[in-house]
């Protein structure tokens, strides 16, 4: 079995590394949570939180689950979303997926993974659900379209749960966006599924599927 002492010397070096450049940093951190978004993202371990959006510790809530799934069962995703929205007061969620997720590639293709099966049921269901808007590209375009399709499906499914809808009833200023993430540039790409109400959830879920047209012969 491997040592994981390198792991354990790097946590040092990178402490008294921050300490030197910021001192006080840990102190401060320690002191107070209140981040300002929650990211809800894949469990790829290529697709940091932090990093990507530049934020220190403490200024952005993560929960991460295979092909950023939120499924109105999973009260461990419901939790963080009413513990950032209620108590932490966030006021931006991103729901981020990632081309080339492997979750979502598993559900495109059929491909079986074990146990994690049941749960990529719910994206092999958004399949089905836009399979005229799918089946027609190139194999491709479907990996990458699926992806995003399974974004905006779970950006709806935040702004549907009873702690968003109880959050805008009572007036909170919270939004809920879509992103996708891409592993071979570093960049992000804004889905435009940006929901700030109840009133703007059906129209703007209903347009996002829009820009992916079906066939002609479909129409």
């Amino acid at each position: 079995m491997s040592s994981l002492k390198h792991l354990l010397d790097n946590n040092r070096n990178w402490a008294e590394r921050m300490e030197l450049q910021r001192p006080g940093f840990f102190s401060q951190l320690a002191q107070i949570q209140s981040p300002k978004y929650l990211w809800i993202g894949c469990s790829d371990s290529r697709v940091p939180a932090n990093e990507i959006t530049g934020l220190d510790p403490g200024e952005i809530f993560v929960h991460r689950n295979i092909a950023n799934v939120v499924v109105h069962s999973d009260l461990n995703a419901l939790s963080v979303i009413q513990f950032a929205v209620d108590h932490l007061k966030v006021e931006h969620i991103m729901v981020v997926g990632h081309y080339g997720c492997g979750g979502v590639l598993a559900a495109l293709r059929g491909t079986r993974v074990g146990l994690a099966d049941n749960w990529l049921r719910h994206v092999h269901d958004v399949k089905l659900r836009h399979r005229r808007r799918l089946d027609h590209l190139s194999v491709a375009d479907q990996e990458d379209t699926l992806c995003e399709m399974n974004v905006i499906e779970q950006v709806g499914n935040v702004a549907l749960s009873n702690v968003l809808q109880d959050a805008w009833a009572r007036g909170q200023k919270v939004a809920v966006h879509g992103w996708c993430y891409g592993l071979k540039d570093g960049l992000v790409n804004d889905l435009g599924v940006s929901m700030r109400g109840t009133h703007e959830v059906v129209n703007v879920f209903r347009n996002a599927f829009k820009r992916y047209p079906r066939p002609m012969q479909q129409l």
